[in-house]
């Protein structure tokens, strides 16, 4: 089977996640084992027994998810499947950069290991929050933002009618007032704690970066599409593109389109959650998704 692999961010964590797939794949259990050696704790313990409370820090959820979606993915090859070019929401850029081969895995875990540790430090650091717009424009959202006082800024174009704003606490609230008077449908503030890919995070992305720079990365082996564009990552300073990306906006919508336009109409939302595979859907109808979160899911796409 062929299919693009897409790799869920933040917010998608569980508990019980990933455990289907590690009870039955030894190539998946192997991906545990090595995130809990390097993180030295158990991060099985954790996806299958933290609480939600425990699963939502920042700290926790992103190595969290990050192992789950590798463990998934090497199940799946398994099984054969081959890759034919790969994407990531936020987070799961970095699982993108691993399952493109510019990061090994031991790289790829020390790298999220690293990036929860200080965005959490950023978001207990700073009053930042972030609310999913529902049923605006993107330009009228935009124009609500740059007119409200304080930092607030769109960051995550999911699809038509669904953009999320993050920043300062008051202006992210002040803002998604304002786009309910504008007509929005819901303005729902997100169980996140921090205003992520805003410069809230600046001085957590300038300390990314330079540990960045102590890890080896190579050429892709697939096509990677990332985050900040929305197009084919092209770039040999991948620690000063995770800086970038940690401060700018998830373009995913814009991501999509140029995967089908070149000609990707198959994917796989690999790891935890359904939520790429519902943005998706309202996308393009050109595009297919199915998730991949059980065992029973990885042989059910690849029978």
């Amino acid at each position: 089977m062929e299919a693009v692999a897409l790799f869920p961010g933040q917010g998608a964590q569980y508990p019980g996640m990933g455990q289907s797939i590690y009870e039955n794949s030894e190539s998946a259990r192997q991906i545990f084992e090595q995130a809990s050696e390097i993180c030295g704790h158990s991060i099985s313990d954790l996806c299958f027994h933290g609480t939600k409370e425990e699963l939502s820090r920042t700290v926790n959820s992103q190595i969290a998810i990050f192992t789950c979606s590798m463990a998934a993915l090497r199940a799946l090859q398994e099984r054969g499947l081959q890759v034919q070019a790969c994407a990531g929401f936020s987070l799961g850029e970095y699982t993108a950069l691993t399952a493109a081969g510019i990061l090994s895995l031991e790289d790829g875990l020390r790298l999220v290991r690293r990036r929860g540790e200080l965005m959490q430090e950023a978001a207990d650091s700073t009053d930042g929050c972030m609310a999913a717009v529902l049923g605006l424009q993107d330009d009228v959202v935009e124009a609500i933002c740059s007119e409200t006082a304080g930092l607030v800024l769109p960051v995550n174009y999911n699809c038509d009618g669904q953009l999320v704003i993050a920043g300062e606490r008051a202006a992210v609230e002040a803002a998604a007032a304002a786009c309910k008077e504008a007509g929005a449908r819901r303005a729902v503030p997100l169980a996140v704690s921090g205003g992520f890919h805003t410069g809230l995070m600046a001085p957590a992305a300038a300390k990314l970066r330079e540990f960045a720079q102590t890890l080896t990365f190579r050429t892709p082996t697939l096509p990677m599409y990332t985050n900040v564009t929305g197009a084919l990552l092209d770039t040999t300073d991948y620690p000063a593109h995770l800086e970038q990306h940690m401060i700018s906006p998830v373009r995913w919508k814009h991501l999509i389109h140029n995967m089908i336009a070149a000609g990707y109409t198959s994917a796989l939302e690999i790891g935890v959650g359904k939520t790429l595979t519902g943005f998706s859907r309202r996308i393009s109808k050109e595009m297919t998704c199915k998730t991949v979160e059980t065992m029973e899911s990885v042989i059910s796409v690849t029978e």
